[in-house]
């Protein structure tokens, strides 16, 4: 697929992916979403991105849907459109890489929910969050409401889905919306300070790790414990990553991955 929005490269594993629509401070339009379902797919499939990083250009992270986009849409077409977004940000929740969001500015309705889709966030000091729906007459179309409160607790996701206010990057680390906040000039090399690190590890258990702790958190603790179990143990045997982990462990040397 010929991309326009996303601008993408990958480097010894890595992968940044840019959100490019400047002008609209990259708000998220079908087209979007049809390059982003792409490009994960390509990602999965190449078989050699062990990190994503997703950030935006400009001075936004993703100021939310276009709202030019949606101003005319029917009621089926409203839920289409929501359900477009959905499956977008649940094949980035299912890919089998982390996914970092690097949180350079607004991150607003359908941004901070697309932010949320990512496996954890580092922020700008000067990044901005809210989910300013109500004040359209709307509510998060992109799981939003679901995310929030499983992340932030559900006194803190009403306040803000019912307030739209918006906060800022301290705020959003306190209620634990973003796991770590930087300066704005330090942003990029932190994000990638930590892809590298994650990258270094072991390939599968990272893998395994991000599917074990997402799928386990929908699951009752037996089940989830259960998953756990089984998982550890495909780690194991002759050949394995897990094997010539713990030799390089003995032996004080660096794992061959």
């Amino acid at each position: 697929m010929e991309y326009t929005i996303l601008k993408h490269e990958i480097t010894d594993g890595i992968a940044l992916v840019t959100i490019s629509r400047p002008q609209a401070l990259n708000a998220l339009n079908t087209l979007f979403f049809h390059e982003m379902d792409s490009l994960v797919a390509e990602f999965v499939a190449s078989g050699i991105v062990r990190v994503m990083i997703l950030t935006g250009e400009g001075k936004a992270f993703v100021a939310g849907a276009d709202i030019a986009e949606m101003v005319n849409k029917t009621e089926t077409e409203g839920s289409d459109f929501s359900r477009l977004g959905q499956n977008t940000f649940r094949q980035l929740e299912k890919a089998p890489f982390p996914v970092i969001a690097a949180i350079n500015g607004f991150a607003l309705g359908g941004g901070l929910e697309l932010a949320m889709a990512c496996d954890f966030r580092i922020a700008s000091a000067k990044a901005k969050f809210g989910q300013p729906e109500v004040n359209l007459g709307l509510i998060p179309g992109y799981a939003g409401t679901q995310r929030l409160s499983r992340l932030t607790g559900l006194g803190n996701a009403l306040y803000l889905l019912t307030s739209a206010e918006m906060i800022g990057a301290e705020e959003a680390l306190r209620i634990g919306l973003v796991q770590k906040v930087t300066e704005p000039e330090q942003l990029m090399d932190e994000v990638m300070r930590i892809a590298k690190l994650i990258a270094s590890k072991g390939p599968k258990a990272v893998q395994k790790v991000k599917h074990v702790t997402r799928e386990g958190i929908l699951l009752e603790f037996d089940k989830g414990s259960s998953l756990e179990a089984n998982e550890f143990g495909s780690l194991f045997g002759p050949g394995s990553q897990g094997e010539e982990g713990m030799k390089a462990f003995l032996e004080k040397r660096q794992p061959n991955w």
